[in-house]
């Protein structure tokens, strides 16, 4: 009996860990600068990507794989401070998206904090290293010119 119970829970494993993989976990509208959410552009993120839908007539989506980005910053100008939203700039290896910014957005430091645990668990899951975390530096190494 133990035994047919581990094969159907190997058999769904693979689409488990698809709807685990696909599970909405943060979903938020893009915010005008007093914190109204009228505008027409939508962030959200799940385990292993992070999704930007905009546009009203013509929709536009774009993806980036979590693993591919590099580096995040929180950015609350005054304004955005007095009504409790903030910015996120993503910096990315991503070719189509690049350079992004989560603007406007409610919570932004709780955002930006669980969007970095997921980012560095993509890039464990994905053997993904960059050459700081291999030791690679500019001091390592001595350039000799002669």
């Amino acid at each position: 009996m133990e035994s047919i119970r581990r094969i159907a829970r190997n058999s769904d494993s693979k689409e488990k860990q698809e709807m685990y993989m696909n599970e909405i976990l943060w979903s938020e509208r893009k915010r005008i600068w007093c914190g109204l959410p009228w505008t027409f552009t939508n962030y959200q993120f799940t385990k292993d990507k992070f999704t930007v839908k905009s546009g009203l007539f013509t929709k536009i989506e774009d993806d980036v794989r979590l693993y591919r980005i590099t580096d995040i910053t929180l950015k609350q100008t005054f304004i955005q401070r007095i009504f409790g939203i903030g910015s996120i700039i993503c910096s990315s290896s991503d070719r189509t998206l690049g350079d992004f910014t989560i603007q406007n957005i409610k919570n932004s430091r709780e955002v930006k904090e669980t969007l970095s645990d997921l980012i560095e668990r993509a890039r464990k899951e994905n053997r993904v290293f960059s050459r700081e975390d291999l030791g690679y530096g500019e001091s390592d190494y001595e350039v000799d010119n002669n």
